[in-house]
């Protein structure tokens, strides 16, 4: 026992003093980065390897309680891992997050100036951008190094940096040359308020009243329509019924010519579409091909004029006097007066709609059609890389085809090799249900921040895509930016190195674990399987451990709104890192949503304490102890050591099958019930016993317990277990706990 060590125990553990001082430790000790871990012999080089990207982050302000916990998941399995003597890699970095970080600083300069990014300009605005990222970069690195995180800061990345984006350009000249990336124009989501298109998944339907309208275009139209959007039908070039529908076949294939609606001329055409649904106001659908996805296909189906009718602004650009520049807003009402003023309303119903509205702007979303840069999910061509599941060399293939076949499919019996496992089982179900339902992806954004796509335009309307630009004079690139996750999609091998073939991109890739929540399944866990089956013949990792949303002790959603947001930082100064851990990962297994209630943390703080006063007593109470194993071990002791194997093998069990969430309340009560409450009180008389032989053998039992309690703990309360295993002696080669070998199961 060291002479320093009756010192530190006699005062109450205090996680405020120790934890900076022991992450600061291990930084020093370089044992983050596995190559240190080989040069220091604590890893062979020939030992497997296990890896693991960070899901980065955003750099728009702080961590919430949601990082905090898949942080944890993360460091759990990162420092078992280690601990088993592998070659272990975790790899931290952030996301520049263009919408996001963009629509954040916009709101701040017009708050505290005034300005938007137009009156500063571009160069200025940039400025202020990457201003406010590194400044967010550094707070969370800040949040998530108290989190304990055991990141090789060494290799950190960021998906707006040099590499990432020489990747980024790498990876869209090769799709734009083989035909997969293209230019159209198609029906988009349009932001009006941010000025740029959005993807599907960045769209929030907040639920309002709204009012459905049942009219017809003119007296003698013979079909009546419903819609919530009477505004729009100056757009109208058809009206499609469901085939089978008995109401509408004799006029099928009709053309009907109405010379005034609202100031506009329309010629509606009669059509049978499956997608219409019978039973949804008058089984009519107006087609306004130009502001509908669901119309846009339909007009696509049967080839129809796509008449735009509203401009990016939210505006009518129509010619007719009564609506021309309106909002769209107030031309619902015009429209909606003219009906009724023409005796054409029939019917006005106040029913519940989800509107579409722009998560970072809350702008409502207009579909519109507009000139945009696409990934085409259904583009063939031929497969260039070596066997991937069931694809062959020389095969062909499309995207979507790909994704699919390296989903494990276990229900149905495809259990391919190289195939990711998505835990629990029935995410893979969702993953697979949104892949086969893909559509092109918009890939283009109207902003400023962000990867500027690398396609240049020549004087003589030449196109030129490259990964750097043309070196003639005049020409000019295109002005937008990539949505955030086509970077973030190549985020397993570009922190690695490629396009270049690193030694870590051949020794790491494919990752081993990925642990995101299932709100980002469809966003970017099967964007990256897209990206590295196509672009390296790889899946991007082995397992996928989804898990749920940190929601407050009564059940609802952390929002700003309801002013109910729990910052980590706080929880740890208050109570420590390690009990926000385990509060954190006790009884939540994959998948699952969970309550985070202050008063858990607290009870873990209390574990802590446990854990210490348990260190302080058998420390002291085996000074004497020499810290040979004795010869004889009572029968009663020997139970207590075959007992705590046994707990070995189970945790180690649950550990290799990603059930963290036991193994946290396994060793919790073990340590408090069995080894506090029972072990320990009935060693007392033990160690106070005349027998030597009995004294001896109740030291060893306690300090084996202890021991091995602590390397169980460590990754799951990695601040405290190192601070107390500083002080034990007896540890032949002693290294940082966070080093040292995972308890062998029996």
């Amino acid at each position: 026992m060291n002479e320093d060590t009756p010192n530190v125990f006699l005062a109450p553990y205090s996680p405020q003093s120790t934890e900076n001082r022991i992450y600061d430790l291990w930084e020093k000790s370089g044992f983050f980065n596995p190559d240190t871990c080989i040069e220091k012999k604590v890893t062979k080089k020939s030992a497997p390897h296990f890896s693991v990207v960070l899901p980065p982050p955003n750099v728009t302000g702080t961590l919430h309680i949601g990082h905090a916990f898949e942080d944890t998941i993360q460091d759990i399995v990162i420092r078992y891992k280690r601990m088993q003597g592998i070659r272990t890699l975790w790899v931290p970095g952030t996301d520049h997050a263009a919408i996001a970080t963009q629509s954040k600083v916009e709101k701040l300069i017009q708050k505290e100036e005034g300005k938007n990014r137009h009156d500063l300009g571009r160069e200025e605005f940039l400025k202020r951008v990457e201003k406010f990222a590194q400044e967010s970069h550094d707070t969370i690195v800040n949040q998530i190094k108290k989190m304990g995180a055991s990141l090789d800061w060494s290799r950190e990345a960021f998906t707006l940096d040099k590499k990432r984006n020489l990747g980024v350009r790498t990876a869209f000249k090769k799709m734009y040359d083989e035909g997969i990336i293209y230019r159209g124009f198609r029906i988009v989501n349009w932001d009006p308020k941010g000025q740029t298109t959005i993807s599907d998944d960045e769209i929030i339907y907040v639920e309002r009243k709204s009012i459905l309208y049942t009219f017809k275009y003119s007296p003698d139209f013979p079909i009546a329509i419903s819609t919530t959007r009477p505004e729009t039908k100056v757009g109208d070039s058809a009206v499609a019924v469901h085939p089978d529908d008995p109401r509408y076949t004799q006029f099928i294939g009709k053309i009907f010519n109405v010379s005034d609606f609202a100031g506009e001329k329309l010629s509606i055409k009669i059509i049978a579409d499956t997608e219409v649904d019978p039973e949804f106001g008058t089984g009519a659908l107006g087609v306004t091909p130009a502001h509908s996805m669901i119309d846009w296909r339909i007009g696509e189906r049967h080839s129809l004029p796509k008449i735009q009718v509203i401009n990016e602004f939210a505006k009518m650009s129509v010619q007719s006097p009564l609506l021309a520049d309106k909002k769209t807003i107030e031309a619902r009402e015009i429209v909606a007066t003219w009906l009724r003023e023409k005796g054409l309303m029939i019917e006005e119903k106040e029913i519940e709609q989800n509107i579409a509205t722009a998560e970072r702007t809350g702008g409502i979303i207009e579909p519109l059609p507009k000139l945009q840069w696409f990934v085409d999910v259904n583009k063939e061509f031929t497969y260039q890389h070596e066997k991937l599941g069931p694809i062959k060399k020389g095969e062909i293939v499309t995207l979507k085809k790909l994704m699919l076949s390296v989903i494990e499919g276990k229900s149905e019996g495809k259990n391919y090799d190289k195939s990711i496992t998505i835990l629990p089982d029935q995410f893979e179900k969702i993953a697979k249900h949104w892949i086969e339902n893909l559509r092109d992806w918009c890939i283009s954004r109207q902003l400023w921040y962000g990867h500027q796509i690398p396609v240049w335009y020549g004087p003589k309307k030449q196109i030129y895509c490259g990964i750097t630009p043309p070196t003639e004079e005049g020409w000019t690139q295109d002005p937008d930016v990539l949505d955030t996750w086509f970077s973030s999609s190549l985020w397993t091998f570009s922190t690695l190195g490629w396009p270049e073939n690193t030694d870590d991109l051949k020794t790491y890739h494919p990752t081993t674990f990925l642990s995101p929540g299932y709100e980002i399944l469809p966003l970017w866990v099967t964007r990256m399987i897209m990206m590295s089956t196509y672009l390296l013949g790889q899946i991007p990792f082995k397992t996928v451990y989804i898990h749920g949303m940190v929601r407050d002790k009564s059940g609802k959603k952390f929002s700003k709104s309801l002013n109910n947001g729990i910052d980590p930082i706080d929880m740890i100064d208050q109570f420590g890192a390690d009990a926000l851990r385990m509060a954190l990962i006790v009884g939540v297994g994959p998948g699952a949503d969970s309550k985070f209630d202050t008063a858990k943390v607290k009870a873990y703080k209390n574990f802590a304490n446990k854990i210490w006063n348990i260190s302080r007593f058998v420390l002291t109470n085996t000074n004497n102890w020499d810290g040979i194993k004795p010869s004889t071990i009572t029968e009663e002791d020997q139970k207590y050591i075959d007992e705590c194997a046994l707990l070995v093998t189970d945790i180690t069990t649950d550990m290799e099958n990603y059930r963290f969430y036991l193994a946290a309340e396994k060793i919790y009560h073990y340590v408090w019930h069995t080894y506090a409450d029972k072990i320990l009180e009935e060693a007392k008389g033990k160690i106070a016993s005349e027998s030597a032989e009995i004294k001896i053998s109740a030291q060893y039992t306690l300090f084996h317990i202890l021991e091995t309690s602590l390397r169980l703990l460590h990754p799951f309360m990695p601040f405290i277990t190192e601070e107390i295993w500083i002080y034990l002696p007896h540890i032949p080669d002693k290294q940082l706990l966070m080093v040292s070998t995972w308890p062998h199961k029996t």
